[in-house]
């Protein structure tokens, strides 16, 4: 196989299967070349990925040595993207009752929903994630999103058991913006005990559902290590916001809906 042939088809086999660790060896048995053109091969690659912003190549020495890809999104490409949501979020005619947002039509762009998950997998990267957890059901295409750079296993939190789930472990919470008790429920076999998981949600407001998700999965002793939120709301009282170590993509800072204006500006991604 030609050395360019031999970079798209490991190109692609990394964009298709990241984090996945392979040694050399298994490359040169595939690619039937030797380990030192592998080895070249993987610098070229690992320096367009660096240079375009998405990702690099993790090297492992040893007898057990390898490599495998970390999808990443760099800073300036990331906030870029978040400007550009921006702007398309502050159309007054996306204005809600409520102070929501309407955001479906974001959430149903593969596009756009590809690159908010590459930005929070990103994010947290390092973090040894093991599951995303989201609630149902507009945080779904979000969680799979990152699932997908992370290369794990997403688990779904929803407000009522289903029977084809099996049993569940269930917690009641408050809600942080109407105050209101309500339940969501957690199959005991959708994740393992003590599992490191980050939550992703749409939308934020005073982070009830996000409070609710963490005690919830305390139940599994599992450790949360990052939440993520797309849009978090800013006019809540600051003795209201229940969450507090968060990221957030886009924050809305005002709304007034007489006047049918919005505005809209980075969220805290942008000083992380």
């Amino acid at each position: 196989m030609k050395r360019s042939d031999r970079l798209v088809a490991l190109t692609n086999f990394f964009i298709e299967n990241p984090r996945e660790h392979v040694s050399l060896p298994r490359f040169s048995e595939i690619y039937n070349a030797a380990k030192s053109s592998i080895s070249e091969d993987l610098d070229i690659i690992d320096r367009v990925f660096a240079d375009e912003g998405i990702g690099r190549l993790r090297t492992v020495a040893g007898a057990a040595g390898g490599v495998k890809y970390i999808p990443e999104f760099s800073v300036n490409n990331g906030k870029k993207f978040i400007d550009v949501l921006c702007q398309t979020l502050e159309d007054p005619e996306r204005l809600l009752p409520g102070g929501y947002l309407y955001m479906s039509d974001l959430l149903g762009d593969p596009a756009v929903v590809k690159q908010i998950g590459r930005i929070f997998a990103s994010q947290f990267t390092d973090s040894n994630i093991e599951a995303v957890v989201t609630v149902a059901t507009k945080g779904i295409p979000l969680a799979y999103a990152v699932a997908s750079f992370l290369n794990v296993p997403v688990v779904i939190v929803r407000r009522d058991p289903m029977v084809t789930e099996g049993s569940s472990v269930s917690i009641n919470y408050v809600s942080g913006s109407s105050r209101k008790i309500q339940t969501m429920v957690l199959p005991k076999r959708s994740l393992k005990e003590g599992s490191n998981v980050c939550i992703i949600d749409d939308f934020m407001k005073a982070g009830g559902t996000i409070n609710g998700m963490v005690s919830l999965l305390s139940e599994f002793n599992a450790n949360v290590k990052g939440i993520g939120v797309l849009v978090e709301a800013d006019d809540e009282e600051d003795d209201e916001r229940v969450v507090e170590n968060y990221l957030s993509l886009i924050k809305i800072t005002h709304v007034d809906l007489k006047q049918k204006q919005i505005n809209i500006s980075p969220g805290n991604f942008h000083t992380k």
